[in-house]
């Protein structure tokens, strides 16, 4: 088994695409659009084929309200093969103006991490 894909509702389809396009070296297929339900999304592949759904609505403010909607996912990990990676990595989103969350540091269960937020706010821990 693997996890096939993590769906993140977004206020800004674009810019949020752009930001993993630009950080995390993924492939967008093109936008999907549902005229009944005004339901954009975009499909980002990594390499080895996981990848991130980023969905959304004009009236995302209101479909979050709904029980469950807010509730669940923490945080997602991307790993980028080595600790000079993370550094690298986490500076250059740094240099271009996101939040850092977390300084690159071992943790205490082992992993060399980095915590970062994309522009609305998720975060996202970039392991070794």
């Amino acid at each position: 088994m693997k996890i096939e894909h993590i769906a993140i509702w977004t206020a800004d389809l674009e810019g949020m695409k752009q930001f993993y396009l630009q950080f995390f070296d993924l492939q967008s297929n093109e936008k999907y659009y549902n005229p009944k339900k005004q339901f954009t999304s975009y499909f980002l592949s990594f390499e080895d084929g996981a990848r991130i759904e980023l969905m959304h609505r004009p009236e995302i403010s209101e479909l979050i309200k709904r029980p469950g909607s807010m509730l669940g996912l923490t945080h997602f990990a991307i790993s980028v093969g080595s600790k000079e990676k993370v550094d690298s990595l986490t500076e250059r989103i740094r240099n271009a103006g996101h939040s850092i969350i977390g300084e690159p540091r071992t943790t205490g269960d082992g992993y060399y991490e980095s915590v970062i937020a994309d522009p609305e706010g998720n975060w996202i821990e970039i392991t070794e």
